[in-house]
C-alpha cells in the first residue's frame, strides 16, 4: 500500500499543474492503484519494464504520467524514467522533406510517420542496459518552435530505471484491417487534401512497420478512454484557449514555424482531423486490448481503473 505521508508530498506537483484540491481523490483512487499495478509488473518481470500510456488529445495523459512517475519514485521506491512520443517528433526540416517528397500533409507533426522511432528505440535500449553511473539523454521537442530542442537542452536520466513510461496519443494503435478501410475519407481534410489517399496510406504503412515493433515491446498498456471524438475536439480547443490566455493574445499561426503560435478554433478543428481516423479506431478497439482502462468523463475527471481479468475482459 502507498505511504500516506509520502502522498502528501505531491502538493508541489499539484500546484505546478494548477490542479484543484479534489485531485487528491483522483490520486488516491486512480493513480495510486495504477502505480501499484506497474510496480507489480516490474517485480514480476525482475527487469526494467516498458509501460505504454495511451490517450487522445486532452485526456490528461501527460499529467497522469507526471504523477505516476512521482509516486513510483517516491512512494514505491521504483526508479522511473519517462518520455512522450511528442518528444521524438522528426525535426521540422525532416518533415518538410517528407512534405515535398511524399505528401504535403506530412509537415504537420503527430501522425505515424512524423516521429523518429529509431531515436525512441535508442533511448529505450540505453535505459534498459544502463549501468548505475550511466547517463541517458532523453529528447525533448519545442512545440513553440515546431522543432526538436537542441541536444544540449535534453535532460539526462542517471542509472538504470525500474520502469520506463512512454505516453502518446497513438501508443499501441493498430493499422487498418484492409485497404477498404482507408478508401473512404473520414473528414474534409482527407476528402479535400488527400483525395488520392496517399497521405493516409503512408501513415498506415508506417504504423504497420517500425511503430508496431516499437509498441510490441510494451509490458503493460494503460488507456485513458475519451467519451467521444467530439470531446477530443472540444478539449483540444479549450487547451488552445487557455494557451492564448497565458500568452496574452499571442499571434496565430497554427503549425507553422515561429514562436508562440496560437491556433484559431477553425485551425484546431483542421489539426484534429489529422488524428481523427486513428483516434476513432483506437476508441473502438483499444479498450479490448489494454491491460488497464480508465474512462475520462466529459469534465476531464478520471474514473476508477479497470484491470484486465481474462482474455478480452477488462473489469
Amino acid at each position: 500500500m502507498a505511504d500516506q505521508q509520502r502522498l502528501k508530498n505531491l502538493q508541489p506537483l499539484m500546484d505546478q499543474e494548477s490542479l484543484p484540491p479534489s485531485y487528491v481523490r483522483t490520486v488516491e483512487q486512480t493513480i495510486v492503484p495504477l502505480a501499484e499495478h506497474i510496480h507489480g509488473v516490474a517485480r514480476a518481470k525482475k527487469r526494467p519494464v516498458l509501460i505504454g500510456i495511451h490517450g487522445a488529445q486532452g485526456t490528461g495523459k501527460s499529467t497522469l504520467t507526471l504523477f505516476l512517475k512521482e509516486i513510483l519514485d517516491d512512494v514505491f521506491d521504483c526508479r522511473t524514467a519517462s518520455f512522450s512520443l511528442d518528444d521524438i517528433y522528426l525535426t521540422r526540416a525532416e518533415r518538410e522533406h517528407l512534405a515535398e517528397t511524399v505528401h504535403p500533409l506530412l509537415v504537420t507533426r503527430g501522425v505515424p510517420g512524423t516521429h523518429d522511432i529509431a531515436l525512441g528505440q535508442k533511448v529505450i535500449d540505453q535505459l534498459m542496459k544502463a549501468g548505475a553511473s550511466d547517463h541517458t539523454p532523453v529528447p525533448t521537442f519545442d512545440k513553440s518552435m515546431d522543432d526538436r530542442s537542441p541536444r544540449a537542452l535534453w535532460p539526462e536520466f542517471e542509472g538504470r530505471p525500474d520502469v520506463v513510461l512512454v505516453e502518446g496519443w497513438c501508443v499501441a494503435a493498430n493499422p487498418a484491417k484492409d485497404a477498404a478501410e482507408l478508401a473512404a475519407p473520414v473528414n474534409s481534410l482527407e476528402r479535400e487534401e488527400d483525395l488520392q489517399g496517399i497521405w493516409r496510406q503512408y501513415v498506415d504503412d508506417c504504423l504497420k512497420g517500425a511503430y508496431q515493433a516499437f509498441f510490441d515491446q510494451l509490458d503493460s498498456l494503460i488507456m485513458l478512454q475519451a467519451p467521444s471524438m467530439d470531446c477530443v475536439l472540444e478539449w483540444r480547443t479549450l487547451q488552445e484557449h487557455k494557451l492564448a490566455q497565458r500568452q496574452g493574445g499571442a499571434p496565430t499561426g497554427g503549425n507553422s514555424p515561429g514562436p508562440l503560435r496560437i491556433m484559431t478554433d477553425d485551425q484546431v478543428a483542421r489539426f484534429i482531423m489529422h488524428y481523427e481516423r486513428i483516434t476513432r479506431r483506437c476508441l473502438a478497439e483499444l479498450p479490448s486490448r489494454a491491460d488497464v482502462v480508465i474512462e475520462v468523463a466529459e469534465d476531464h475527471s478520471l474514473g476508477l481503473p479497470r484491470f484486465r481479468k481474462a482474455e478480452g475482459d477488462v473489469s
